[in-house]
């Protein structure tokens, strides 16, 4: 094949107080401690109370079990001596996002210049899975085919169902909050890497953004790395969740230069179908299903995983990840994040306790269970 599918996993987390469980902004000598530890794999987020990770490129998911675990404990025990604790969740069960400060810096004071009121709900936390594709072509090929399984990839990673106290009736509400920005949702389909590069190009020609990072897509070639990079995804409480999604977006998008490989191609939906299921999976998680295009109803979320699963065992196996593949199923018959946090949640309620407070704690547990 003409990419050796490298992987890439860059995670958000917040960080909390460990004894008010409330969230708490990075004092300058945590993030200190962070760079000295961990080097450019580690930076400060658009506001203070969250922390970033990036591995390394990774050739295997083994490489970036190895690393992410690296990250996520360096990150947890730096933030311990100064009493506080990261959860990977999308939205904190509880915080208020005008109780937030932004970091003071010149990338975060022009976003928020440039982005006003919009910016500042920006209380959101995301996964980035980036894959390797060297040829420029290739990614703006299989950027509209990727896009059908962007629905799929959600729905299994949704972990955001509060905001500011109360259920939202969604499993993701991270989504709607990232959506008032301009230049995210399902990303335009292009012919050709020139196309992409015409049309992107005439932003930046014109000042309005300065390159190709501002574009927030749920699906982009990266500005920075010869990759395609899916922005679409929760971020994963637990290790092992991100590890088997990171691993399920490498077989996808491997299973599509298969396809390319023998002159076939998955099927192009039209965006509006394509939101429908966006949609499906933002607002239920893997609880009510998504709609199969190709037979024209609607399947229930562990048909198809199964049904993926087989289609992508072939490449699930050339690329060493079959055991992370397997734990799909699993993920969908127990419940995503989203599940377990309204589970703890209303448990606690019904004992009279502080539901928001279950929550975080739960989090924290989560965030430790794989390390």
């Amino acid at each position: 094949m003409q990419s050796d599918f490298t992987l890439g996993i860059e995670e958000e987390y917040l960080l909390v107080d460990r004894d008010s469980l409330r969230l708490a902004e990075a004092p300058e000598t945590l993030m200190t401690a962070c760079k000295n530890d961990l080097g450019d794999q580690v930076s400060p987020e658009f506001l203070q109370c969250q922390i970033e990770v990036g591995t390394r490129v990774c050739a295997t998911i083994a490489e970036a079990r190895e690393d992410l675990r690296r990250l996520r404990a360096v990150v947890s025990k730096r933030a311990a001596e100064h009493g506080l604790a990261p959860i990977a969740v999308s939205c904190h069960p509880s915080a208020d996002w005008k109780d937030q400060s932004h970091t003071r810096k010149q990338r975060y004071d022009s976003l928020q210049h440039d982005l006003g009121g919009v910016a500042r709900r920006m209380l959101i936390c995301g996964m980035h899975v980036h894959v390797g594709i060297e040829d420029p072509s290739l990614r703006t090929d299989l950027m509209p085919q990727m896009c059908y399984f962007l629905p799929h990839l959600l729905a299994l990673s949704t972990s955001s169902p509060f905001w500011q106290g109360e259920d939202t009736g969604l499993a993701s509400y991270r989504l709607t909050v990232f959506d008032n920005l301009p230049r995210t949702g399902l990303p335009p389909a292009f012919s050709s890497w020139a196309e992409y590069e015409r049309t992107t190009g005439a932003l930046i020609e014109l000042g309005v953004i300065e390159d190709t990072s501002k574009i927030w897509w749920d699906l982009r070639p990266s500005h920075a790395f010869p990759t395609l990079e899916t922005r679409i995804m929760d971020v994963s409480p637990r290790l092992e969740h991100a590890l088997s999604l990171a691993a399920l977006t490498q077989a996808i998008i491997r299973m599509l230069m298969r396809l390319r490989e023998r002159n076939l191609r998955w099927r192009e939906y039209d965006r509006f179908l394509i939101d429908e299921n966006r949609w499906r999976a933002q607002r239920y998680g893997v609880g009510e299903g998504l709609i199969d295009f190709g037979e024209r109803r609607i399947k229930p979320m562990l048909q198809l995983t199964d049904e993926l699963t087989g289609l992508l065992a072939e490449d699930a196996e050339a690329l060493g990840t079959m055991e992370e593949i397997a734990a799909l199923r699993p993920m969908v018959e127990q419940g995503t994040s989203a599940t377990r946090q309204r589970r703890v949640f209303a448990e606690a309620k019904a004992k009279g306790e502080d539901p928001g407070q279950a929550v975080v704690r739960h989090l924290i547990e989560e965030f430790h269970a794989d390390l």
